[in-house]
C-alpha cells in the first residue's frame, strides 16, 4: 500500500472535506481541539470552503475545509505546510470574516455562533513555547473573558515526537497519521484499532484513486517541494549575504580600530617624550593641541 501525503491541501481536502468524511472530521476535531463532555462535536455538515465576503469589495478567500456542527459552531480547518509573511493575519482575517458573514439583514447580533479556526502547521510557529497545541480567545490582560465567539487553535506537528508504540489516545493517532501517512506501506495496528483513523487511511490509499487525482496530487507535492526548497535557498542566500556584509563591516571596523589605536599610541609616545623634559602631562597635551584628559 501507498498513501497520500495528508499535508498537501489536495489530500487534506479529500480526507477531511469529502462527503464521506463526516465521521472522520468529527473525530479529528474532538481530538485536535481537546473537546470533552457537552463541548464535543457529535455531527458535522461539511460546507463550501469558499468564504464569501459579506460586503462587496472585501477580499475573497478559500480555506481547506469548512463545517458546522450540531451546536451551530463553524469550524475552519487548514493544513499549513509553509510559513510565510502574513500567515497569522490571514488566519485571523478568515476567522473574522466567518463571524461577520453569519448575520443577514434584520438578524440580531445575539444570534452569532462561535467560529473555531484550526490550523495544523508543518513547522514550528511558536518555537519559544514547549507545547504543540495553542488556543487563543478574546481575553482581557488579566484573563477575563470578553467573548467566546472566536477561537484560534494551532497544532505544531514538528513538536509531536511519539512513535507508533507510544500512541496513547485519539490525538496521538491523528497526529501520527498526519506526520507519517505518506511514509507508510500498510495501516499500523495502532491506527487500525481506531475506526475513524483507519477510515482516513483507506481514503488516503493511492490504490483507490483515479489517474486524474493521482496526477493532481503529484503536481501539488511537486509544487510544495519547489516552494519549500525556494524558501531554503532564499534563506541560505540571505545568510551568506549577511555573513559577507558582516565580514566586510568587520574588516572595515578592524581597520578603523587599528588606525585609532595607532594614532593613540603615537600621541601617547609624543606626550611621554615631552614629559621627559620636565613638562606636566597637561602642559604636554596643551602643546600638542590635545584636549585635557577626561574632557
Amino acid at each position: 500500500m501507498r498513501f497520500l501525503n495528508p499535508k498537501t491541501d489536495f489530500a487534506f481536502k479529500k480526507i477531511f472535506g469529502s462527503p464521506e468524511s463526516g465521521d472522520i472530521l468529527v473525530s479529528f476535531l474532538n481530538a485536535m481541539l481537546d473537546l470533552h463532555g457537552d463541548d464535543r462535536v457529535a455531527s458535522v455538515q461539511i460546507l463550501d470552503p469558499y468564504l464569501a465576503p459579506p460586503i462587496l469589495g472585501i477580499k475573497n478567500t478559500y480555506v481547506d475545509v469548512r463545517a458546522t456542527d450540531q451546536a451551530g459552531r463553524q469550524h475552519i480547518i487548514e493544513m499549513q505546510v509553509i510559513n510565510h509573511r502574513g500567515l497569522e493575519e490571514r488566519v485571523l482575517y478568515n476567522a473574522c470574516k466567518a463571524v461577520a458573514g453569519q448575520l443577514q439583514e434584520g438578524v440580531d447580533y445575539v444570534a452569532l455562533q462561535e467560529v473555531v479556526s484550526l490550523v495544523i502547521t508543518d513547522f514550528e510557529m511558536f518555537p519559544e513555547v514547549n507545547g504543540l497545541r495553542h488556543s487563543f480567545r478574546l481575553r482581557t490582560a488579566d484573563g477575563r473573558t470578553y467573548s467566546d465567539k472566536l477561537q484560534l487553535v494551532f497544532i505544531e506537528l514538528p513538536k509531536f515526537g511519539k512513535q507508533a508504540s507510544e500512541l496513547s489516545d485519539t490525538f496521538d493517532r491523528w497526529a501520527y497519521f498526519m506526520r507519517e501517512a505518506r511514509k507508510l506501506d500498510e495501516i499500523p495496528a495502532e491506527l487500525a484499532s481506531d475506526e475513524d483513523v483507519a477510515h482516513a487511511m483507506r481514503l488516503a490509499n493511492l490504490a483507490g484513486m483515479s489517474a486524474e487525482d493521482l496526477e493532481a496530487h503529484r503536481k501539488r507535492e511537486d509544487f510544495l517541494y519547489i516552494v519549500r526548497e525556494g524558501y531554503v535557498l532564499a534563506r541560505q542566500q540571505g545568510e551568506a549575504a549577511g555573513e559577507a556584509r558582516g565580514e566586510a563591516r568587520g574588516e572595515a571596523r578592524g581597520i578603523e580600530i587599528g588606525a585609532t589605536r595607532a594614532r593613540d599610541q603615537t600621541w601617547a609616545e609624543a606626550i611621554a617624550r615631552l614629559m621627559a623634559t620636565g613638562m606636566t602631562e597637561a602642559q604636554a597635551r596643551a602643546m600638542l593641541g590635545l584636549l585635557p584628559r577626561g574632557v
